[in-house]
């Protein structure tokens, strides 16, 4: 294992190259005619072929899991996943890329049979059996553990704008939910969720696990479910509670940000961390209206199309797939695009275009000119 402090979980900070950005995206699976949920993921995943780790379970046997390795850039980690994309429908899958599946019923879940969802299952009981949730986790290389943990409370600071983005799941149930992810509310009722503490340096962070422990939650770091996380084992900060995104584009786009972000946090650590109250309250507007929200933005509540031009200006990153961002600046985010396409033609013309979506190959661009993510 790396080098670096004996408290804690072991870790690999420092192993892989530094900055490196990996993609994980969770899609439902469904049938192909009629879209409804399709509890088969036991029987595709064996038919996928791509190498160890690319596709895996996920807690729900409507669901899987698609990985990419560790990337230089976030292009190449989504043309990974397109190829993942592409071999599961080869396997006989139908794939859907929403924070939820906008029509399926309440109780339509079925458990993956592994100790580890199982265990999750006798503790979260009927919260996990309400409906299946997909989410887009972006991993990104740290050199050390407190490098890490200025990463971790750098990118904190952008939940609100992140989520804003990202949003992808208005409807639940058949029925508009008024937010722009209806996910964010369902996940929040589990344990552990939502903002990080500010944490100032590697041992509050393994202060905080033990706190977890003593108040009865998880000894195993893997199941502390911050929105932002480290994850020692992988020597990454992950951003790990954004909707997946149909378009790769645009996951794309949201990875090359979270990279660039947790670069410059790694390199200028974050004096100041705002409060987690804040965060939480600008997170919710965020989560309510996507695009069109206010949010906390430099110490002052700032429309989110104006945060998002003012980090990117800021960063002066030349990644070209940041041009997702821009896509999602330009066209809306997928829950714009949801809803423009229920509006069309009611849900079969919304879940047909979610597929259709999910099924583009990506044909962005692969490799940033440079690799900056300070300010410029």
């Amino acid at each position: 294992m790396g080098s670096g402090p004996s408290r804690g979980p072991d870790h690999r900070f420092g192993e892989g190259d530094p900055f490196s950005v990996g993609l994980e995206e969770e899609l439902l699976l469904v049938d192909a005619d009629g879209h409804r949920l399709a509890h088969v993921a036991d029987k595709v995943l064996p038919r996928i072929d791509l190498g160890e780790g690319r596709a895996d379970h996920e807690a729900f046997l409507a669901e899987i899991e698609l990985r990419s390795s560790p990337c230089t850039s976030a292009g190449e980690a989504a043309a990974e996943l397109s190829e993942n994309r592409a071999a599961a429908r080869s396997a006989g899958a139908t794939l859907m890329a929403a924070g939820l599946h906008p029509d399926a019923r309440l109780g339509d879940v079925r458990i993956v049979d592994a100790d580890r969802y199982l265990k999750v299952e006798r503790e979260m009981r009927g919260l996990i059996r309400r409906t299946p949730e997909c989410a887009l986790h972006v991993h990104v290389g740290m050199p050390d553990p407190e490098a890490a943990v200025a990463a971790l409370t750098g990118l904190r600071e952008a939940l609100p704008l992140l989520q804003g983005l990202a949003a992808n799941s208005p409807f639940w149930y058949g029925v508009d939910s008024g937010m722009a992810s209806a996910r964010s509310a369902a996940v929040r009722a589990y344990p552990g969720r939502g903002v990080p503490p500010p944490l100032g340096s590697w041992e509050e962070y393994l202060d905080q696990l033990d706190a977890i422990a003593a108040g009865g939650g998880p000894k195993d770091h893997t199941m502390v479910w911050w929105d932002i996380r480290l994850q020692p084992r992988f020597g990454t900060v992950e951003m790990r509670e954004l909707d997946v995104q149909a378009g790769l584009e645009e996951a794309a786009g949201i990875g090359a940000l979270v990279q660039a972000l947790a670069r410059r946090a790694a390199e200028l650590p974050i004096e100041r961390p705002a409060s987690a109250q804040a965060l939480a309250w600008s997170w919710f507007r965020a989560s309510r209206d996507g695009l069109d929200g206010k949010i906390l933005h430099s110490g002052r509540l700032t429309p989110l199309r104006e945060a998002t031009r003012e980090t990117l200006d800021a960063l002066g990153s030349t990644d070209p797939a940041l041009d997702g961002v821009e896509r999602i600046l330009r066209e809306g985010n997928g829950a714009d695009r949801q809803r423009e396409a229920h509006a069309r033609g009611g849900m079969p013309e919304l879940q047909r275009f979610l597929v259709d979506e999910t099924a583009r190959s990506y044909d962005g661009p692969l490799s940033p000119t440079s690799h900056r993510g300070g300010p410029s």
